[in-house]
Formats: C-alpha cells, structure tokens, sequence
C-alpha cells in the first residue's frame, strides 16, 4: 500500500516562500540602531567608497592584462564589487519576485 505523504513534496512545500509578517515594520525602540546603520550604508557607499571602487576595478583590470594577477581572483574582485554596489537592486528584486 503506497501512503499518500511524500518527502520530496513536504520538503517542497517548506522550502516554499511566504509573506514574512514580522518583518512589516521595525520593532519598537530600534530607531537610533535603524539611524546608525543608515548613516554606516551611507559612509559605505558614498562618493569616496565609490571612487576607491572604481581605482581598485582599475588597478586589478591592469593587473589582469599584464600577467600579473590569476584572472579568477580578478573576476571575483570585480563581482564583488558589483555585488556591494547593486545590492540594494537585487534584495528589491528579490522582494518584488517573492511578493
């Protein structure tokens, strides 16, 4: 007699996505945490952490070309530095898929 309950489809159905209700609004009292780490991601992603950015892409493209780094470390430098950037992009998108 073969059961009707499967492992595969309750593993599916709890890897499944839903609405997470808790985290609608910020708790109560966070506020100045809330502040700080806004302050931190506008340090972080200004105009000097840009233009550090754009030097080290530059450093390491020329390193690349002439030999003198392993072009996956490279690649990696370089995703990397997309990913810090366009962060905000893909956790929006990842939102705008889930929602």
């Amino acid at each position: 007699m073969k059961s009707r309950f499967s492992i595969p489809a309750a593993l599916a159905l709890l890897a499944t996505p839903s609405a997470a209700f808790a985290q609608a609004a910020d708790p109560a009292g966070s506020g100045p945490i809330v502040a700080a780490l806004g302050w931190l991601q506008g340090t972080l992603l200004g105009n000097v952490a840009t233009a550090v950015a754009v030097m080290a892409v530059a450093a390491v493209g020329f390193m690349m070309l002439t030999g003198r780094l392993n072009w996956r470390f490279g690649a990696t430098v370089i995703i990397g530095v997309f990913i810090l950037f366009g962060a905000a992009s893909i956790v929006a998108g990842i939102q705008g898929v889930a929602a």
